[in-house]
């Protein structure tokens, strides 16, 4: 990991991207939740397994479920 002064990854998103695709065996587990609205778009939610409640509320990626798509549709 590149680091900058304060400890954090300073690289690329496509830098980071390519070394966790790389590294797969090492990837962490992810947990996927959705919640259902009855006036908007469903929401899914994907967080790293083994976070702490603590770091589970800034380790997170939220979409609609309309953006979600499975990914042997999208190969």
């Amino acid at each position: 990991m590149s680091g900058s002064a304060t400890g954090h990854d300073d690289r690329s998103v496509s830098d980071r991207l390519a070394t966790a695709a790389a590294n797969t065996e090492h990837a962490p587990a992810l947990e996927c939740v959705v919640v259902r609205y009855r006036d908007r778009p469903d929401r899914c939610t994907i967080a790293p397994r083994e976070c702490t409640e603590d770091e589970r509320l800034t380790n997170w990626l939220s979409a609609d479920m309309a953006a979600v798509v499975d990914l042997d549709d999208a190969r």
